[in-house]
């Protein structure tokens, strides 16, 4: 990584930046992204938002969004000496896994987000943007920059838009004509003046597909998130106990949410990756609740090694599989799973275990009262 520098040998006004800004077009293509956008940085209107959405408390338990506070909304604040931010996209949508409406549709079965079925996409997207400001330095010289991936303050979704790579769409993810949503972001914050690539209007029109099919509300309105509803907050960003009232709506979902995108209209043209680090590792796609629920500590730490799910932890993995459990159908290789679990040394999981069972008890009753 190089550092920025305001007068770096690589801004001489000789330059042909557009000449540039093509080449690092195609070279980005070279290396697996699906496109690459360049964008100023003035976002004045997203901090904003992002100032009320703040303001709001929708980050939930995520203080560090606070906590960085508008430096998100300012690159050259966040890494001095930013002039234009490359963004770049990659799909991830894994050409092989089980199709998400037919686990959806099996509660026995664990629901993981597609983008975590392969590896961790931090690292395979940092190394390939490190690769492509490498590939930049080669043909121009030293010059400054930064890499980022879902990895800082930064905002990936408005950057990408003005990059025109994308227009943002009502769940606030980055949405296109010709590939929809399965695609990662990632930024390389550079002092090169390259020239910037136009935004694309928004294609959403009056659909609100993804506001209805949430199944927790938490679109709260067109371009309007509220985290603390979400399901990838609730089973990935939250540390402690899941709100008992959103328990029965997460169903199945162990791992993220992909509701807003599988209904999602623009999503007819998604295209499957085509690389093999997305590709589904342990069964994932398709796993059944109680077998991820066996689990040990070890087994958990080897089998998720280089996956994203393994940041959660092992507590939350398991928190995460009792709610799974306690709204599948009641069985008794399910309840035998869960009573194994009661007395779980984490009072975390204990607690979204008794809960669990206290649903197939109360299901049971439900079921001798019909009867009599």
């Amino acid at each position: 990584m190089s550092t920025l520098c305001p007068e770096g040998r690589a801004s001489s006004a000789d330059r042909d930046w557009s000449a540039i800004a093509a080449d690092i077009r195609e070279w980005g293509k070279a290396l697996g992204f699906q496109d690459i956008g360049i964008a100023d940085t003035d976002l004045d209107v997203a901090e904003q938002r992002l100032l009320e959405w703040l303001g709001a408390g929708r980050h939930g338990a995520m203080d560090y969004m606070a906590r960085h506070g508008v430096a998100r909304a300012r690159p050259a604040a966040l890494v001095p000496g930013t002039v234009r931010v490359i963004t770049a996209r990659m799909n991830y949508r894994p050409p092989a896994a089980r199709p998400s409406a037919e686990i959806l549709a099996d509660p026995t079965k664990a629901f993981i987000a597609r983008y975590a079925l392969g590896r961790d996409y931090h690292k395979v997207l940092r190394r390939k943007l490190n690769r492509l400001a490498e590939r930049i330095s080669e043909a121009i010289g030293d010059f400054g920059y930064r890499v980022f991936t879902d990895s800082a303050p930064v905002l990936e979704v408005a950057l990408a838009a003005k990059s025109g790579i994308g227009w943002q769409g009502k769940h606030t993810l980055l949405l296109t004509r010709e590939a929809g949503s399965w695609f990662f972001l990632g930024e390389i914050y550079t002092d090169l003046p390259l020239p910037v690539t136009a935004p694309q209007s928004s294609h959403c029109g009056t659909c609100r597909t993804c506001i209805d099919v949430c199944p927790t509300g938490a679109i709260v309105a067109p371009y309007e998130l509220d985290a603390r509803r979400c399901i990838s907050y609730l089973t990935i960003e939250l540390p402690g106990s899941i709100p008992e009232a959103l328990r029965p709506l997460i169903g199945n979902r162990v791992y993220g949410c992909d509701d807003c995108q599988l209904y999602c209209p623009w999503n007819r043209f998604a295209q499957d990756t085509t690389e093999g680090d997305f590709a589904v590792r342990h069964g994932l796609d398709a796993s059944d609740l109680v077998t991820l629920f066996a689990w040990t500590q070890a087994e958990f730490d080897s089998r998720l090694e280089g996956s994203a799910i393994r940041r959660i932890g092992y507590e939350r993995w398991l928190r995460n599989l009792a709610v799974g459990l306690g709204n599948a159908p009641s069985h008794p290789d399910i309840v035998a799973a869960l009573e194994a679990r009661a007395d779980d040394p984490s009072a975390l999981v204990r607690e979204h275990v008794a809960w669990a069972l206290a649903q197939h008890r109360n299901r049971a009753h439900e079921q001798r009262e019909q009867t009599t």
